[in-house]
């Protein structure tokens, strides 16, 4: 049998996701393992994690050899384990006798930078690394309004909206479901504030978009993009994300909602859900393709699209580890097909060999 991997900085992360995907390894004619980087042993090339036992429909403590296909879902933050991890997977990924479902994206910058050179360029909001304070003034005072992003950030943590008024300056973010406002009285209180953010780690810099709805409610529509068992790029589902009435996110984790894009798209003007349609389908026919062109392979992406009260539309991110909510929660008759795509396509993998993988040296690696 295949021995499937699936690769988590938390041993107990995504647990029940990763126990409906091992449920359906033996029948897929694959023995399902699961891991945490760290636990590897370099020089027996063997690791400490978990078994999936198919008649007891458990995980049993086991140590077994780096399995030959694996599925990256490690998620990372600024702990010293993260830090620790982050190089033993760069070196897996390396390796010609592992192969990994989905090689992963950059950082945002790289990613906006790669994007703008090509024909969805007019979908970008306008990107540019933080360097100082002076620049970010300097563009609150030209723009009024802005949104600051870590470089590395996911599930829209850190994000933080600022507004210049005539003297003051206004600071919005969301931080456990609840939206925190504060008032910064003048220049000398708001750099004070940014110098303390901006040196604990890289942000970037966009346009304030007016993405909310009639209820001032953030939203956007995420779509899930995946390979099929042939190796072709398809789209599994798309919803609609609604943040809090006056909040700067959509994002599930800030106590967002879903809606059915069905229903949402229903209550548009014809014209406008025509148009819509379309440039939607002209975004995700193009990115992947532009995406593996540039990076290493994929196998899904969560891609999220803002549509502006000018009805102008742009790519607000692109996840190379998305997550399943949206469309569990309004298509949940795709539950099996989720759970079976990526014991499916490492299938495929395994029977097209190494024609799929990229050199480590011809691209540049990145999580």
């Amino acid at each position: 049998m295949i021995a499937f991997g699936i690769m988590t900085v938390s041993i107990e992360s995504e647990h029940s996701y990763i126990n409906e995907i091992a449920n359906h390894a033996e029948s897929c004619g694959m023995e399902c393992y699961r891991f945490i980087p760290s636990k590897i042993d370099p020089l027996t090339l063997h690791v400490k994690g978990k078994k999936f036992n198919s008649i007891t429909k458990s995980w049993i403590d086991s140590e077994f050899p780096i399995p030959a296909i694996i599925y990256d879902r490690c998620f990372y933050g600024d702990d010293e384990h993260s830090k620790q991890c982050i190089p033993i997977v760069s070196w897996l990924k390396t390796r010609a006798d592992i192969t990994f479902l989905g090689y992963g994206l950059p950082n945002k910058l790289e990613l906006y930078e790669v994007l703008k050179n090509t024909v969805l360029s007019a979908y970008l909001p306008g990107t540019h690394l933080v360097t100082d304070t002076n620049f970010v003034l300097n563009e609150l005072t030209t723009k009024k309004r802005i949104i600051l992003k870590p470089i590395n950030g996911s599930q829209g943590n850190g994000i933080y909206y600022l507004k210049k008024n005539d003297k003051s300056f206004h600071v919005k973010t969301e931080k456990q479901k609840n939206i925190i406002s504060r008032i910064f009285p003048n220049e000398t209180k708001l750099i004070q504030w940014l110098q303390s953010l901006i040196c604990k780690r890289h942000y970037l810099l966009q346009p304030y978009l007016e993405l909310s709805n009639d209820e001032l409610q953030p939203f956007d529509i995420r779509i899930l993009l995946q390979k099929s068992m042939e190796g072709k790029w398809c789209e599994l589902g798309r919803g609609i994300r609604r943040g809090n009435t006056g909040g700067i996110l959509s994002n599930l984790s800030a106590g967002g909602a879903v809606r059915s894009y069905a229903d949402w798209s229903a209550l548009l003007p014809a014209a406008k859900r025509e148009y819509i349609g379309q440039e939607l389908e002209y975004i995700l026919t193009k990115l992947p393709l532009l995406l593996e062109n540039a990076f290493l392979p994929l196998f899904e992406l969560g891609v999220d699209i803002g549509i502006a009260k000018n009805g102008s539309i742009w790519i607000l991110d692109v996840n190379s580890k998305p997550g399943r909510k949206v469309l569990l929660q309004t298509q949940p008759d795709l539950k099996e097909t989720l759970n079976l795509a990526p014991l499916l396509y490492g299938k495929h993998l395994t029977l097209i060999g190494s024609k799929e993988r990229k050199s480590y040296y011809e691209k540049t690696l990145s999580h």
